[in-house]
């Protein structure tokens, strides 16, 4: 045990295994000749090895000194210099003198015994969306574009009070509307298997990141789908979690349930280690959970889902690309593989579509329809659709509206006390061609607006249920192809066990990203 070589180390791939091996690894840090060949471990060990080691033994390694916070940072910025041209994915980069002195700090702390974060040297990702001191953020919008806050969000608080280190900002859309990342300030963010293709939005920069190895871990937002759509289009894993679990500040609408924060991974054990950290209560965000974060570093192993009911979705109403359908249909198997029972069964969704537009007019009105006055000709159709149909609406139709989304959610709630799961693709086609705003059309039917193809995911984000997206194959053009996992009522946990034991069941085969080579 050992000779064993850190590249081997970095190659096992699970904390728990990487935990049993380093303990016997280290013995005495005193030991000269251990210090020399841990020197000549380093030596062989590549940047693309760093970078594509999950979060998690990252952390391991760090902490036992198997690599350096420094080393860690100077891997994926080379990764970043090699890869990021191709897919436009990180807009923003802290200077590199910055981000390595930084860097150095955590191994000065490491080294000195002073107490350190969950996410200690971990380079992180932000949304574009998300306020970051000194970083330039622009919500993707011209008027925004040198734009330097003078303060972080909550969110970016959490990861660096975690010892976390802020890499850069990630492409979106412009103000986070729609699942395709491009926008007038930064342009368009690519598929990294199929560079021709969209990433999927608004997390489409974060995860993009991820994917390529230019971050281990990448935070992002999702109202309609935009925490599950691009690591469904992309191959990773995303979670949109129960609204309040993690709360973000400052924010507008305090009350809201339909916008909510999470993370992307390239596993489901790295998502929930994230989650750890970004999820927890807050006092300046009315509707955040009392639960603490550190629930979610339990163990995802052990769990036995022996008889655990499954609901396999039907159609839901909705048309679908024949390939999208059939491949997640066909993953009943790797659920009856774990013991569980599916049928073909889904709720009613009757009033989901009003019930979200309804309320997403309501609230962009709420955000820009005053700005429309002085600057209207810098928003784009998104904007103008969404203020126009939010100024029209009423105090009696949304009182209306709202009992139909009450009555949506007991209907929801009523199923998921027979299911315990509820399984569906995230998405209801491909991905497109990076040039094209939306898909016009699926399967023959006419999409109405920027959001009509994202109902498989916004139904979801009505009822506020957790779900998660996870990779289940590749399509015959070699897209990756994810499926959704929704959850009971803050079920955040059962969720991402549910998504844990498919991710080791289905053990999809791994391809090589052709932005990576």
């Amino acid at each position: 045990m050992k000779d064993m070589t850190r590249r081997q180390v970095l190659n096992v791939g699970s904390t728990a295994a990487v935990t049993g091996i380093l303990r016997p690894l280290l013995g005495n840090p005193a030991n000269a000749r251990e210090d020399s060949n841990m020197r000549t471990e380093r030596a062989q060990t590549s940047s693309e090895d760093i970078c594509f080691t999950e979060a998690t033994v990252l952390v391991e390694l760090l902490r036992t000194k198997k690599l350096s916070a420094v080393e860690v940072m100077k891997a994926h910025l080379s990764q970043i210099a090699r890869v990021n041209a191709k897919v436009n994915a990180i807009v923003t980069l802290v200077e590199e003198e910055q981000l390595l002195e930084k860097a150095q700090l955590a191994d000065d702390a490491l080294a000195k015994g002073k107490p350190l974060g969950s996410l200690y040297g971990l380079p992180i990702g932000v949304k574009d969306l998300y306020e970051t001191k000194g970083i330039r953020t622009t919500y993707g919008s011209p008027l925004y574009k040198d734009n330097i806050p003078d303060t972080d969000c909550l969110l970016v608080e959490r990861e660096k009070r975690a010892g976390g280190i802020v890499m850069g900002k990630t492409n979106v859309p412009e103000f986070g509307l729609g699942s395709q990342t491009f926008n007038p300030v930064f342009g368009v963010t690519r598929n990294p298997y199929d560079l021709s293709k969209t990433s999927g939005g608004s997390t489409g920069g974060g995860t993009v990141a991820v994917v390529c190895g230019m971050v281990p871990l990448a935070d992002g937002s999702d109202y309609a789908g935009s925490l599950r759509n691009p690591p469904n289009f992309c191959n990773a894993v995303g979670l949109r979690p129960s609204p309040g679990r993690v709360p973000n500040a400052p924010v507008d609408l305090a009350w809201q349930t339909f916008s909510v924060s999470g993370p992307v991974a390239r596993t489901v054990k790295d998502c929930a280690f994230f989650l750890s950290v970004l999820a927890g209560p807050d006092e300046r965000v009315p509707i955040s959970i009392e639960q603490p974060g550190s629930q979610f570093m339990q163990r995802l192993e052990g769990r036995s889902f022996k008889g655990v009911r499954i609901a396999m979705f039907r159609d839901m109403g909705l048309p679908w690309d024949p390939e999208i359908r059939e491949t997640i249909r066909a993953q009943s198997k790797v659920f009856e593989s774990l013991g569980c029972v599916v049928e073909e069964a889904e709720p009613d969704y009757r009033d989901a579509n009003e019930c979200f537009l309804a309320w997403r007019h309501w609230a962009i009105e709420s955000k820009f329809g005053d700005l429309m006055a002085t600057r209207g000709d810098q928003l784009n159709e998104y904007i103008h659709w969404h203020v126009a149909e939010g100024q029209k609406l009423t105090g009696p139709y949304l009182s209306r509206v709202e009992l139909k989304r009450s009555a949506l959610y007991e209907r929801v709630r009523a199923f998921l006390d027979e299911y315990e799961f509820y399984v569906l693709p995230v998405n209801q086609v491909l991905p497109f061609d990076a040039t094209q705003h939306y898909p016009s059309e699926i399967h023959g039917v006419r999409m109405d607006n920027y959001l009509s193809w994202m109902k498989s995911a916004y139904y979801i984000t009505t009822t506020g249920n957790p779900a998660a997206s996870v990779p289940c194959a590749f399509s015959k053009s070699g897209l990756p192809i994810g499926i959704q996992i929704v959850g009971r009522h803050h079920d955040d946990w059962g969720v991402l066990q549910m998504a844990y034991a498919f991710e080791q069941a289905r053990n999809l085969e791994k391809r090589r990203a052709v932005a990576l080579t």
